[in-house]
């Protein structure tokens, strides 16, 4: 049956008009005033803004780290995205050196396979550079639609790769039009630092954030700005988390580089402190990178305003505080590294930025949905609400009040990372390609419902900042 929704306030990253939205096998086919609705389902929107679903550019479920699992799979983690507001959702790959690219693309269809309730899409990880690798790339691009490459500067003797590898990624991604992203922290500086911490006895986590500064992240970003640069390629900075990194991404922008940030809601209203809470709760908060301190806030707000951001992604990868953040009592380096997110970020965000007048709402649909569409090769598909596009939409009450909760979640974790934090603004109904997932609050979708998303090549977005936002 064809579906109308009346009388919401449609929000999109450009406009904002009252209008009903008719659609029809799971795509918006009409946009207008008083559209006739004989025949259909009805669906009253009244006092509640019509989003374009959110696209979270940034998930690690079922994600093995440090002998265990991240808790969430497939299943519960889009349930919980759902819920949130986010009705697509782009996970990393993570590849084993020697070992062929598409084994972990199958490995990675095999977690997803009739489990996620909104569409997904997979990034790749690249941990070497040989003509194995160089060789399977387009294949990559060509047959799975995977046109974003993730490499680690982190994580020495696990995942970090070399420069070599970097900038190699980077004159590839040039040559098929995909997406470098990097996680911008120096690990052979963090290795140092970290033996140093635990050879004096500094265990507590802490020390996770403290052995990880600020200046190795803005260090390692600059670094990948400047290989991008130099490739005349195309780079993603995922989780920037201070003003160093925001600093070196702002200059490379301004050179004319095609380079581009992305922060996360932790990072946005949480800080450094909460690693020091007592009887081992800050291992809570062990993430990579770490928390800052709450200094470093405003310039991340800042950059979102002012365009030298353009995303937020949750960089969900969910652990137990019991039974698996507790591997590391005695040994921060033992806490695995992550936290749960993928409810959160749109509310957050919206809560934080447009409430609070950070942000506007259009700018908010920018950053939460659009922008990634974009950057994902998802766009017009995705992103927008507009005739031809999938009526992936969120039916948004802007004025409820509700208090973060692990009482309240829906992801399958022991623990919420916002615990206790007032916002304003729920989704209230979710739709995914025209199909209910959450209908007044409640879970109506299935296993399985969502689609594998086969993705285009990247848009490049401008290059100019709102300066004024800034001073």
């Amino acid at each position: 049956m064809k579906k109308m929704i009346k009388n919401g306030t449609i929000i999109t990253a450009t406009e904002t008009f009252n209008a009903d939205v008719l659609i029809d096998n799971g795509k918006v086919t009409a946009i207008g005033l008083d559209l006739p609705s004989a025949g259909m389902e009805v669906i009253d929107a009244k006092g509640c803004y019509l989003f374009p679903g959110g696209i979270d550019p940034h998930t690690h479920l079922e994600m093995p780290f440090g002998g265990t699992v991240s808790k969430d799979d497939f299943e519960s983690g889009t349930i919980a995205a759902a819920f949130g507001g986010t009705t697509t959702i782009i996970d990393f790959c993570l590849t084993n050196k020697g070992e062929p690219l598409k084994k972990a693309i199958q490995t990675w269809h095999a977690k997803s396979k009739d489990k996620a309730v909104i569409d997904y899409g997979f990034h790749l990880m690249i941990g070497e550079i040989n003509e194995r690798v160089l060789a399977e790339i387009p294949q990559v691009i060509e047959e799975e639609g995977i046109t974003s490459f993730k490499v680690f500067m982190a994580y020495k003797n696990v995942l970090q790769a070399d420069d070599e590898t970097l900038f190699r990624t980077l004159v590839m991604a040039k040559k098929h039009g995909a997406l470098v992203m990097v996680h911008a922290e120096n690990g052979d500086v963090i290795d140092y630092l970290t033996k140093e911490a635990l050879a004096a006895g500094n265990t507590d986590p802490i020390y996770h954030a403290l052995t990880r500064p600020p200046e190795i992240e803005g260090e390692a970003t600059g670094r990948a700005c400047l290989l991008a640069g130099l490739a005349e390629s195309q780079l993603y900075v995922v989780h920037v988390t201070c003003a160093e990194a925001v600093d070196k991404i702002a200059e490379a922008r301004n050179k004319g580089f095609t380079v581009y940030g992305e922060t996360c809601p932790q990072y946005l209203v949480l800080d450094q402190s909460a690693l020091e809470k007592p009887d081992f709760e800050g291992a809570k908060y062990v993430w990579s990178p770490p928390l800052r301190e709450k200094k470093h806030q405003q310039a991340l707000w800042n950059a979102l305003k002012s365009g030298q951001l353009q995303t937020v992604g949750s960089d969900q990868c969910s652990f137990d505080f019991n039974g698996q953040k507790d591997l590391g009592k005695g040994d921060f380096t033992k806490i695995p590294n992550g936290g749960p997110f993928i409810e959160d970020r749109f509310s957050v965000l919206f809560s934080e930025g447009v409430k609070k007048g950070r942000i506007n709402v259009n700018e908010f649909v920018d950053i939460v949905s659009t922008r990634s569409a974009k950057l994902f090769g998802l766009f017009p598909q995705k992103g927008t609400i507009a005739v031809g596009s999938d009526a992936d939409i969120v039916i948004f009450d802007p004025e409820i009040e509700r208090t973060i909760s692990v009482n309240s979640h829906h992801m399958a974790v022991d623990y919420n990372a916002f615990e206790g934090l007032k916002v304003t603004g729920e989704p209230v109904s979710v739709l995914s390609r025209g199909e209910f997932v959450i209908r007044d609050k409640q879970f109506v979708g299935k296993p399985g419902m969502g689609n594998y998303l086969r993705r285009g090549k990247h848009v490049q977005l401008s290059n100019r900042a709102k300066v004024e936002a800034l001073q």
